[in-house]
């Protein structure tokens, strides 16, 4: 019996590259798939990072012409992952991220670099390389959006396909003139094809298009259908929702494991909680602020926007500092709020510390050494640093959104007596709220059994991505036979 095959279409994956959340789930899926049975293949942009990292690279098909000029798709290994490589010069071996060049604006061509990678996921989807014909095509956001696409107007047999929305904020929207270098069939471009509001939307064309849709949270498939958070497709995904489903994200367990971790001051588990304490003492040493072990330590572990709520917690200062509490921040984005908090941590030595930019090491250190992780955002699809934050036992303090309500279990009464609190949540998410929520969490600092007993909850919390995994094989399996009948 032939096993179950998969192609994930994807523009960053983890340890190759990455910018946010999607390279990490399209970096662990696979081997948390490959428990059940399914053969995945990842196809990637050919970035010089991705190139330079490939191991047994064996081409597997030649283009002509690829959207500009000739390409390769590459056949190898990298990661711990089976990849299909575009390798196409003219489009990605450039300096920069993958989305934007060195001077941090997107790329002009973005439209044809994405593209490119929808139609070879159309190809493989099509049985481009015999050794290797997908039963799905899961397509992650807006840059692999045009795969559906693809599928859907080739007019053949074709293999399932998923749509994956990771953060519907982020939609890949071209002006109109882009679509003829598309290739598709002039009526594509239409409502019911890859048109959105005169131009052409990569996310739009993936969910009108494919089989069948997927979110990261239960919590965000229903927000999204709400015009507050929808972001303009809530009226599409309504339309939809027979075929929208939230499957939670899970989280390295491997990466992310306090009791074998090389980059915190002292491992410890969910029976050695006392050793926790060196890493807080640590993180405050690194951080220049205070020894003082009776103080309260916050962390944040974040990009600087407004998405994550990060100017409520600034407007939230006063009252964090008058609680005698500490704040280590490490983070990167927006200039004002960079500037909010290095002015504060000028201004308060010894009590809050701000490093900005992003650091792997200092992540893993404040999700070690922190008694209270904040995570203030103001929509949030699934969210990975509070799952990272219950695994290491710093108790996370979200807003009840999205992913975040999903994966926290709130500390109010009826789940103290159940025993069964693991964080804080806190609505609406506005300045005010979050400040009665820090001092909720300085409430129950005080009760230090209390606070272990909801620490042990929290590091014993299932975070693994085999729950997602099998989620998602019975959601395979029932689209390829539902295709093959």
């Amino acid at each position: 019996m032939s096993s179950f095959k998969v192609l994930s279409v994807v523009s960053e994956v983890f340890p190759l590259v990455k910018t946010g959340g999607l390279a990490d789930v399209a970096g662990a899926l696979p081997a948390a798939l490959a428990r059940h049975g399914v053969e995945v293949r990842t196809l990637v942009p050919g970035y010089p990072a991705v190139m330079a990292a490939l191991r047994e690279p064996e081409p597997a098909h030649r283009f002509d012409d690829l959207f500009g000029g000739p390409a390769t798709l590459v056949s190898g290994k990298a990661g711990g992952l089976e990849l299909f490589v575009i390798d196409a010069p003219h489009l990605y071996d450039r300096p920069g991220g993958p989305y934007m060049g060195p001077n941090g604006v997107d790329w002009d061509d973005n439209a044809r670099r994405f593209a490119a990678l929808g139609a070879v996921a159309s190809g493989v989807g099509l049985g481009l390389l015999p050794g290797f014909v997908p039963d799905i095509v899961h397509a992650h956001d807006w840059q692999a959006g045009l795969a559906p696409a693809y599928l859907h107007y080739a007019g053949t047999r074709r293999p399932g396909t998923v749509m994956t929305i990771h953060n519907i904020a982020f939609q890949g929207q071209f002006p109109a003139h882009e679509f003829g270098m598309l290739g598709l069939p002039a009526y594509a471009f239409g409502l019911d094809g890859v048109e959105y509001y005169g131009m052409v939307g990569y996310l739009k064309a993936g969910l009108q298009l494919a089989d069948r849709i997927t979110t990261v949270s239960p919590g965000y498939a229903g927000e999204i259908l709400q015009p507050e958070a929808g972001m303009g497709l809530d009226g599409l995904l309504n339309a939809r929702s027979n075929v929208l489903s939230g499957i939670l994200n899970g989280l390295d367990e491997a990466g992310w494991n306090p009791a074998a971790d090389a980059l915190i001051a002292k491992p410890f588990d969910v029976k050695t909680l006392k050793a926790r304490s060196a890493n807080t003492v640590a993180l405050k040493q690194a951080f220049g602020l205070d020894p003082n072990p009776g103080a309260l330590l916050f962390g944040v572990v974040s990009r600087l926007s407004w998405q994550k709520g990060l100017d409520l917690l600034a407007d939230s200062l006063d009252t964090l500092l008058g609680l005698g509490a500490q704040l280590v921040l490490l983070g990167a984005g927006d200039a004002d709020l960079a500037g909010r908090f290095a002015l504060a941590a000028h201004l308060h030595p010894g009590r809050i510390g701000v490093q900005l930019g992003y650091d792997e090491g200092v992540a893993h250190r404040i999700q070690a050494g922190s008694d209270v992780l904040i995570v203030p955002s103001r929509f949030e699809p699934c969210g990975l640093t509070q799952l990272s934050a219950l695994r290491y036992g710093a108790l996370p303090l979200v807003a009840r959104v999205g992913g975040l309500a999903d994966t926290v279990i709130d500390v109010n009464e009826m789940a103290r007596a159940a025993g069964v609190g693991t964080g804080i949540q806190f609505s609406p998410v506005t300045a005010p709220a979050l400040q009665l929520a820090l001092k909720r969490v300085a409430g129950l600092w005080q009760d230090k059994p209390l606070w272990q007993k909801l620490q042990r909850n929290a590091m014993s919390t299932n975070v693994s991505w085999e729950r997602a995994a099998r989620q998602y094989d019975v959601l395979f399996r029932a689209l390829a036979a539902e295709r093959a009948g």
